[in-house]
């Protein structure tokens, strides 16, 4: 038998698609709809997407429907209930709640989106780089990890936060430092057996280089967990941020968030509870409606959640 017939008679290696199947047929694209219709079904996560959907049109549009600024004061109107001039109300300084609860909406929303996004990268490439080269470097990546896990960083954020005046883009710098640990150290745990898969194996063999190969191989393989603790570290970090600005650390006047929308109604929340009651109804909204996604991102991409199974629902 010459080596052409052999090569021609060989089996092709399982899971290897002939080049007519490949170019007819998307799996990813089948994947997707998979875990979209898993997601789907989820009652409570369509409802957290709607909720979220609402929330971000608000910020974004709803200054449109009123004349007031959120540094505008009315002082023939100070403290004055919801009315038709002012729909949240106003504050002791004449400020419409209504502009303020728009604007600090979008500054919570920038500041939880960016911090989320930059400590789900920052955790990826340190976790995932801490199990791919092992030995001195893992060493040395996890007593890191752990040294800074014990530390008091919320102290550390809220001087830190305080001495540079509660400037927002600070605040997001200072949260991703010391917010990458914990889901670094999970990104490691799980990322030490993907080290040891053939394609990782493979890559290394074609001389591959190792930067490559953890954003190629590695982290692409880490995507379900990737998502599901950005959504939640959105929660996280709308908690920290609104934490902070509470207790006078984070955001500044005349900035406005809704931690320090916060701040300001809790010393008046009996004799005028519109000054915290609307900023944080937002803040239970935004909170619960990224957990129920983050739930319904988990259960769609786990195939062992009840939702996941073919005949789940909630």
């Amino acid at each position: 038998m010459t080596t052409d017939a052999t090569t021609a008679a060989s089996p092709r290696p399982t899971g290897e698609r002939p080049p007519e199947a490949a170019t007819t047929t998307s799996p990813h694209l089948g994947l997707g709809r998979l875990y979209l219709r898993r997601f789907l079904r989820n009652r409570l996560a369509v409802v957290g997407v709607v909720i979220f959907l609402l929330l971000v049109l608000f910020g974004a549009f709803g200054g449109r429907f009123t004349s007031y600024a959120y540094t505008d004061a009315d002082f023939a109107a100070l403290t004055q209930p919801p009315s038709g001039a002012h729909w949240f109300g106003t504050n002791q300084g004449g400020n419409d709640i209504y502009a303020c609860a728009v604007h600090g909406l979008q500054r919570s929303l920038v500041i939880a989106v960016s911090v989320s996004v930059l400590t789900i990268v920052l955790a990826a490439v340190i976790g995932s780089g801490a199990a791919y080269f092992g030995g001195r470097v893992e060493r040395v990546t996890l007593a890191v990890i752990h040294f800074l896990l014990i530390v008091p960083s919320f102290l550390i954020l809220a001087l830190v936060s305080h001495r540079l005046a509660g400037d927002w883009r600070v605040l997001i710098v200072v949260l991703t430092v010391f917010g990458w640990m914990s889901t670094a150290r999970v990104i490691w745990s799980v990322s030490t057996s993907l080290r040891e898969r053939d394609y990782v194996r493979a890559a290394e063999f074609m001389g591959v280089g190792p930067l490559r190969i953890i954003l190629r191989h590695i982290i692409p393989n880490l995507g379900s967990l990737l998502i599901v603790n950005l959504t939640l570290g959105v929660v996280a970090t709308v908690l920290s941020e609104t934490a902070l600005s509470f207790l006078g650390f984070g955001v500044q006047t005349p900035d406005v968030s809704l931690g320090t929308m916060l701040a300001d109604g809790a010393s008046t929340i009996t004799s005028a509870p519109w000054l915290f009651a609307f900023p944080a109804g937002l803040v239970v909204l935004l909170t619960v409606s990224m957990t129920f996604i983050g739930d319904g991102l988990r259960d769609a991409l786990d195939p062992t959640s009840v939702t996941g199974s073919a005949g789940g629902r909630r």
